[in-house]
């Protein structure tokens, strides 16, 4: 081989590594959907075990209200150095009745995901601003002062 058909190959090679590593990285994150699964769950028919055989253990339960069982999952794309991207999102909602059956099971999507966006580098607080020396110096004489909770007669 001459000299110039090595260089062009080795540039080719080199070409393909640089887009190879600009490629997004994909991430799944939370359950792996198994479309199939996910449709056999019927209201009426299945309970708490069954539901658990068949799904494996929820993401996370309701702490409050009927008994739901939340399956998430995500799918997460990104390129190298920037935050990642949400491409996917499902959640499949399982909710019991008081005997452990099945009422619903209820699917959404991306479209119910809420975006937070922080406001600034601050966090809001409610109550008057004080200054670092009112924070030091000002609850000095309120200890054991008389009139002070937090002494018992």
């Amino acid at each position: 081989m001459n000299r110039t058909k090595i260089v062009g190959l080795s540039a080719i090679a080199l070409a393909g590594v640089a887009t190879a590593a600009c490629q997004p990285i994909r991430e799944t994150r939370g359950y792996i959907v198994d479309p199939v699964l996910t449709q056999s769950i019927q209201p009426g028919i299945d309970n708490q075990q069954s539901v658990a055989g068949t799904l494996g253990r929820p993401t996370f339960t309701s702490q409050f209200g009927e008994p739901t069982w939340y399956y998430v999952s995500s799918t997460t794309g990104r390129k190298p150095f920037v935050r990642p991207r949400i491409e996917q999102h499902q959640v499949l909602a399982v909710r019991f009745d008081e005997a452990g059956n099945v009422v619903a099971a209820d699917r959404s999507g991306i479209d119910q995901v809420a975006y937070l966006r922080p406001d600034g580098d601050e966090t809001p607080t409610l109550g008057r601003e004080r200054s670092f020396l009112e924070d030091l110096f000002g609850n000095i004489g309120a200890v054991g002062a008389p009139g002070v909770g937090g002494q018992q007669q």
